[in-house]
């Protein structure tokens, strides 16, 4: 099987790194991420006009039909420039939903607008007492003769403070951690009872704490009680894209930590010269390579139906990302000495921009203990 990228998916990635390296320096970056919205909206209407807010979704409602593996190309360039704008809340997390559990008159009236860039979208299915378990849910749903009301609280519900409707997790039916009973809801931002708390994240994004006080959701989102398995595989589909997006860190950190070493001196020569720095530099580009296999991995088994194979996959790529991430961080913070943790070098946001990945939908302990306790199934 050949794993390399296709001409299209190469001149995705050039057309997108000629945007980064004109319009989306570093020092770009750093004026975004401490602006009151956070990120580009000239950018984000730029990645519409590229096709990138429709590469997801199929053609009937103005997207491309792209597959997991064109979301990674476009993931590994979006952690090269370490791009702030929602792309994994949007297109993929909630984006992904929308086409997987919508119905018809919602997926033609939402895809094309997330498409045209004209729509954010957050999803909101963590809680503070849950951590990582998409079950173990108690804001409540009850449904009424004229609908469904919600209440409870909602945890870090990334690039929410943009958002213009958020996708909501609650119980329907059953007890705390039932993967029964959990329906998933379309709220508008503006929706009466509806409170965000937001705040920055370490890594320059943004993110929210949710209040839900008796709403009246727009839509039912896929069956009522039903939907933890079409959050489970949109959440799978994300984490692909974060392993994709930390290949592309790690690829970036290497490169200015090999750079580093052949510009900065002592004793009068480049200190990559000294050996024991070479090997360190040769095992951090080992470990970049094999995050690289892993993330493939990962993007390949997206669309994957059966659903042991398919979180096996990605929750081992995850568990080997978060390693990989690490010890590729710290090693690049150490080779450039005091220089790798001041905020006028690119290599600590780097560096924060990874430790917030590992965190994000799973750590590395998570994902491993998944992946170990996960059934064995054969390819």
């Amino acid at each position: 099987m050949d794993f390399r990228y296709s001409e299209e998916q190469l001149a995705l990635q050039d057309t997108l790194q000629r945007f980064i390296t004109r319009d989306y320096d570093f020092e770009r970056r750093r004026a975004l991420a401490r602006s009151p919205l956070g990120f580009s909206a000239e950018a984000w209407a730029r990645y519409a006009e590229l096709g990138l807010l429709a590469l997801p979704f199929p053609e009937e409602f103005g997207g491309l039909g792209g597959s997991g593996v064109d979301v990674m190309a476009v993931m590994e360039q979006v952690g090269q420039g370490l791009l702030l704008e929602p792309y994994l809340s949007t297109v993929v997390l909630c984006g992904g939903l929308i086409r997987d559990a919508a119905s018809e008159p919602i997926k033609r009236s939402i895809l094309p607008q997330i498409a045209a860039g004209k729509l954010q979208l957050a999803l909101a299915a963590y809680e503070a007492s849950g951590r990582y378990d998409l079950a173990r849910i108690a804001c409540t749903a009850v449904e009424t003769g004229g609908g469904w009301t919600l209440s409870g609280r909602k945890a870090v519900v990334l690039d929410a403070p943009s958002a213009d409707y958020f996708l909501v997790s609650a119980r329907s039916a059953g007890q705390v951690s039932d993967p029964e009973g959990v329906s998933l809801f379309l709220v508008p931002r503006n929706a009466a009872g509806v409170t965000t708390f937001p705040y920055p994240t370490q890594s320059g994004g943004r993110a929210a704490d949710l209040q839900l006080t008796n709403v009246s959701p727009q839509a039912v989102i896929g069956m009522p009680g039903q939907a933890l398995g079409l959050i489970e595989r949109a959440v799978d589909a994300a984490i692909a894209a974060l392993c994709a997006e930390a290949l592309g860190i790690v690829t970036a950190l290497n490169q200015a930590t090999l750079n580093y070493l052949k510009t900065r001196k002592q004793f009068g020569v480049p200190i990559g010269a000294f050996q024991a720095l070479q090997h360190r530099m040769a095992e951090m580009i080992i470990a970049a390579e094999q995050a690289r296999s892993m993330a493939i991995i990962a993007a390949v088994h997206v669309d994957v139906v059966d659903v042991a194979k398919r979180r096996r996959a990605i929750s081992g790529a995850k568990a080997y990302m978060g390693q990989a991430a690490r010890f590729v961080g710290q090693q690049a913070v150490q080779l450039h000495g005091a220089m790798g943790v001041v905020d006028d070098l690119i290599v600590s946001h780097y560096f924060k921009r990874l430790t917030m990945i590992d965190m994000s939908l799973g750590d590395a302990d998570f994902h491993l203990a998944r992946f170990s306790d996960a059934p064995r199934v054969e390819a």
